[in-house]
């Protein structure tokens, strides 16, 4: 009896979809693929907005537990599909895939033509959701209110930081593809921004091009990152997905605050003060062929000029389109809610 009842607990009930229901997870993937897309967005914010987050955090967690890695090492697979939630996965991976395959040179291009239009349209996103996830905490107290202040003030000085120098040693590798892929699952927080900071972004920029060319040796720093990246992404959850059931309401307090605190780097009107070079001082550029800004300053927008009115009237526009899509999910999911 006992050993059921720990199964139980560790194993997170599926939940029973219909095949609409699937395809809207599928949508939603697509959101989170667009998010990170977007140096500064994170994934893990777009699947907080739109409900997911718990229960993504509880699939990824399953991966790291006992009985799922003894049914692995035995080639259980019945019990693999059991346990796992992969077809909750396999959708929401689905609308990730979807999302960079067709959206990536679009929201790159207009990061690069129309930045502030994009990040008016995201801004709006997250403010909104902030009011929209905080309806999730049950009873607000003091307590939770210093977490969130804490959240806040913690994100807003880390999108702030400057990049700093470290080694490419295969240790540090793994240290930054772990930090990296907790920054997946964390709202307000971008992977790529942090492989930026840890200084290992133009390093595994580069590892890529040249695999690309032909340079098979440029894969062995890719696995390296790669192994830290899933390593760090299962043992992460298991530490999220703990706080969640221990500490609800606090944990949700602490992830608002990093949405609040992340709107510091989604602020659409920016100064560009630094850019990224590589050991020769060369400036780095992105597929787009801009240079990779590393440091700036938020600036209020230019209202003396009719082209500087026009500008900000259409990010007002675009910021209320965010606001509005967040309120049209949440009435949406509401309403689905009540009918089940």
């Amino acid at each position: 009896m006992q050993k059921t009842t720990m199964e139980e607990t560790a194993v997170s009930p599926k939940k029973q979809r219909s095949i609409l229901e699937y395809l809207g997870l599928t949508a939603r993937g697509i959101c989170m693929g667009a998010a990170d897309i977007v140096p500064g967005v994170s994934g893990g914010t777009m699947a907080f907005i739109l409900g997911i987050y718990e229960e993504l955090i509880d699939a990824i967690r399953t991966l790291g537990r006992p009985h799922f890695l003894e049914a692995v090492f035995k080639f259980r697979i019945k019990d693999v599909l059991k346990i796992l939630n992969w077809e909750f996965l396999l959708a929401v991976a689905t609308g990730i895939f979807i999302a960079i395959i067709t959206l990536s040179h679009a929201l790159e291009s207009l990061l690069v033509n129309q930045p502030v239009f994009l990040w008016s349209f995201f801004f709006g996103l997250v403010l909104a959701s902030v009011l929209v996830v905080s309806k999730r905490v049950k009873r607000w107290s003091a307590q939770l209110v210093v977490a969130l202040l804490l959240g806040a003030a913690g994100a807003y000085v880390l999108v702030g930081l400057v990049p700093v120098q470290t080694p490419n040693d295969w240790w540090f590798l793994i240290i930054s593809g772990a930090v990296a892929s907790c920054a997946l699952i964390l709202p307000g927080v971008s992977g790529a921004f942090l492989l930026v900071l840890l200084g290992k972004y133009q390093y595994v920029l580069g590892s890529v091009n040249d695999l690309r060319a032909g340079d098979l040796d440029a894969a062995v720093p890719l696995i390296l990152v790669a192994i830290g990246a899933v390593v760090g992404l299962v043992s992460f959850t298991q530490v999220l997905g703990w706080l969640f059931k221990k500490y609800h309401d606090l944990t949700v307090s602490v992830l608002i605050g990093l949405m609040v605190g992340s709107l510091r780097k989604i602020w659409p009107w920016k100064m560009e003060l630094d850019w990224l070079r590589d050991a020769a001082g060369q400036f780095v550029l992105d597929s787009e062929g801009q240079r990779l800004v590393i440091q700036e300053a938020n600036i209020w927008p230019n209202l003396s000029s009719s082209e500087g009115l026009l500008q900000f009237g259409i990010a007002a526009v675009l910021m209320l389109a965010g606001i509005g899509a967040i309120l049209l999910l949440e009435r949406m999911a509401t309403r689905l809610e009540t009918n089940k």
